[in-house]
């Protein structure tokens, strides 16, 4: 039935192979340099940064992780439909009005405001539940959370006085941009938990650190630790060299649908930003921007056929792009072109393709769109074929 299945993303020629064992080993090795106490919560937002949710969680259940971590309460329910047990935080703003649902379900909510947390209490006591909540601290990344001062301690020791919030964690989130500054993110951190402590309180799950953060300052660890790009094998070049070995897990495919020569003075694609300098051999390949091949890379980006690289040439379409097959003769039609990721004969990193349109590897990873199917790999065997479209 896998086969059949497998068979069926032929329809379009491009999909994604995610390697299980993958995740298995980066989550064997972020236990094998965290402290035994310290919990783990894998980051699952944006389908698991296009690997998955569903699929990724049931390896890191199996493998006992702590807890799921997404940025919003429509993600955690998607989760919480497959997984009723294990403990989901949205780590993103939930309005008012869907707080009642995120209780029903047991998801954990993120909350910065005592007017939220009153009307969360307020809900659950209705529905005779206590909601479980985690504090977030801006600390200096100015984006969510409470700004740390008197005030800030002053409303977390009320929301912790409330009848039905169980204060369960308090959190916040390092910038990562100088050793020093994110020092005194953390002395700032530490110093409200001080306050807070010396006030008769204690919360159980205190954490800072996501996986860049574990990785360079083991002193942050703390209670939790919140691991994306760790989990998916993707992460600053040369971060963990000496320190551990991760896997990527995601590597993106498509095939060769057709083959063609050109003249001198011949353009290829819209817009004719690339002219043929002398007579070329042109290949067109089944994936465009709209299944998460950026566009930016038109002109920049290489991929990988029978292990010789191959140039983006003109720019990368919605559904389609060309390359220049003149120095690799022997490629056919239905050849397998790696795009990014682990090939049999050549990689291709995510970093490289961050690189050349300036942006950063989690978004090369998450903007692989659905209908790319997902084709899920176990032992070097096919065991599961996800196809959004279909499914």
């Amino acid at each position: 039935m896998i086969q059949e299945d497998f068979k069926m993303i032929r329809m379009r020629n491009t999909w994604v192979e995610i390697d299980l064992d993958c995740i298995e080993h980066n989550f064997c090795e972020a236990r094998k340099i965290l402290p035994k106490n310290t919990k783990i919560a894998a980051v699952l937002k944006a389908n698991a940064y296009g690997h998955g949710a569903i699929q990724i969680a049931r390896v890191l259940i199996k493998n006992k992780i702590d807890q799921l971590a997404v940025a919003c309460l429509s993600e955690a329910l998607e989760l919480r439909r497959h997984f009723a047990e294990i403990p989901i935080i949205v780590m993103g703003y939930t309005p008012d009005e869907y707080l009642s649902i995120g209780v029903r379900n047991g998801i954990t909510l993120t909350v910065f405001s005592m007017e939220q947390a009153r009307k969360l209490s307020d809900m659950a006591g209705r529905l005779n539940e206590k909601a479980v909540i985690h504090i977030k601290l801006d600390t200096g990344l100015n984006r969510l959370g409470l700004k740390p001062g008197p005030k800030a301690v002053d409303t977390i020791m009320n929301i912790c006085r409330l009848n039905n919030i169980n204060v369960e964690g308090i959190y916040s989130h390092l910038a990562l941009t100088t050793l020093e500054a994110d020092q005194v993110q953390f002395k700032v951190f530490m110093d409200m938990i001080d306050e807070i402590e010396a006030r008769g309180v204690h919360i159980p799950i205190r954490h800072i650190s996501d996986s860049n953060g574990m990785v360079l300052y083991p002193s942050f660890d703390l209670d939790m630790v919140r691991l994306g790009g760790f989990i998916f094998g993707v992460t600053t070049d040369g971060l963990y060299k000496d320190v551990i070995s991760l896997k990527p897990a995601m590597t993106f495919k498509t095939q060769i649908t057709r083959i063609e020569k050109i003249k001198k003075g011949e353009w290829v694609g819209y817009d004719p930003v690339f002219v043929a300098p002398d007579k070329c051999r042109i290949g067109t390949i089944a994936v465009g921007y709209s299944d998460g091949y950026m566009r930016g890379l038109s002109g920049k980006g290489e991929v990988s056929i029978r292990g010789k690289r191959a140039p983006i040439i003109g720019t990368i379409c919605m559904d389609q792009c060309m390359v220049n097959l003149t120095n690799i003769p022997e490629a056919q039609v239905n050849d397998e072109v790696l795009l990014f990721g682990v090939g049999q004969q050549q990689n291709i990193s995510v970093n490289e393709l961050a690189k050349k349109v300036q942006t950063n590897r989690n978004e090369i990873l998450s903007i692989v769109s659905r209908r790319v199917p997902r084709v899920y790999m176990a032992d070097s065997q096919i065991i599961d074929v996800v196809d959004y479209l279909l499914d």
